[in-house]
């Protein structure tokens, strides 16, 4: 069996083993990463080989601290990675590579309609229809996206809401509300079979998938780097955060979104939960908390996101693709039947 995992930020960890009645035989670690001192590589072979098959992550990573001599350096990547590694390998996952990509840039449409399509294009991914795809957003009307599990009334101020002219609408994943403001966002979604992330906890998962998101901001000059569990950030503030959803059928929808030109008073005016976070970090004003691409980059947000999807083509070999007739027509059947409904949306009050 063979497994590999890019560390986000780091080197390529590549194993090799075999299963041999319930256990972990013939392992082998091999990589770009670096590691003091050479012996050391032999010694998380020998610890790794004779592991039960069932070993997490967890079990993995101490296994190999504990075989590690004192002294010993690890750069670019972790005893952690190993473990998502041999996880990989033995639940046959893929990679990058092993797919076509495309990427879609449809024009404005309404924020229930982005959220039916994410719904739509996962399952089409699921079944084989779509490729793997990379999404931008494009916005026709300002909306507060919340989470799967959040309430209305502790979200959204609805007088707040009313002055500036947001709708609210609720999406399928989970994580915090988000004020989606024409022009002022970069919002993508990605969709992808399940076997990518096969191995990965969640937490390792959203850096997975973002990792050339920040590449591509640092090929801006932004000094991004990612947080767990979920937040694009950099030494100047919080750039965006990301939010995932497994579907059973078989793919992972991955969605991300980025402030451009945040205003952040009109945040605390929108969203309650803003005030909140803000008088529990001691910041007295939202515009530190949210730090927009636009001040830090000085392109507009058409220019990043033509960055991006020329970083995301280069790594990946993504082409141009465009979202079908059928399935506008099934986010469409969606949006009467979920996402524009009261239940839906009040499904937490």
């Amino acid at each position: 069996m063979h497994g590999e995992y890019k560390v986000p930020g780091g080197k390529l960890v590549v194993v090799d083993l075999d299963a041999v009645e319930g256990r972990i035989a013939n392992f082998h670690l091999a990589g770009d990463f670096f590691l003091e001192p050479d012996e050391a590589l032999a010694d998380i072979d020998a610890a790794i080989t004779g592991l039960p098959v069932e070993s997490d992550t967890r079990v993995i990573a101490d296994a190999v601290r504990r075989a590690l001599p004192e002294g010993a350096v690890l750069l670019g990547f972790t005893p952690e990675s190993v473990g998502v590694a041999i996880r990989r390998s033995l639940a046959n996952a893929t990679t990058w590579s092993d797919y076509d990509w495309e990427i879609v840039h449809p024009g404005p449409l309404p924020p229930v309609t982005h959220l039916a399509l994410d719904e739509v294009l996962t399952a089409s991914v699921a079944t084989g229809a779509r490729k793997p795809t990379l999404r931008f957003w494009e916005w026709e009307e300002n909306a507060v996206v919340i989470g799967s599990f959040q309430s209305v009334k502790n979200e959204v101020d609805p007088e707040g809401a009313a002055k500036h002219g947001f709708d609210v609408v609720r999406r399928i994943t989970g994580g915090g509300a988000m004020m989606m403001e024409k022009g002022s966002v970069v919002t993508y979604s990605l969709y992808v079979p399940i076997d990518l992330v096969q191995g990965m906890t969640f937490a390792d998962s959203y850096a997975y998938l973002d990792e050339w998101a920040i590449l591509a901001l640092q090929g801006m000059g932004i000094d991004a780097s990612y947080v767990p569990l979920n937040d694009i950030t950099s030494p100047k503030g919080k750039i965006g955060g990301a939010a995932q959803k497994r579907l059973g059928s078989g793919a992972v929808l991955h969605h991300v979104t980025m402030s451009y030109d945040m205003d952040g008073q009109k945040m605390t005016e929108v969203l309650r939960i803003g005030r909140e976070k803000i008088s529990d970090k001691g910041i007295a004003s939202a515009a530190k908390r949210v730090d927009p691409l636009r001040s830090q980059t000085g392109l507009s947000r058409a220019e990043i996101i033509e960055r991006m999807t020329q970083q995301f083509s280069s790594m990946y070999r993504a082409t141009p693709g465009d979202i079908t007739p059928a399935e506008y027509a099934a986010a469409e059947r969606l949006v009467t039947e979920k996402f524009s409904t009261p239940e839906w949306l009040y499904r937490v009050p």
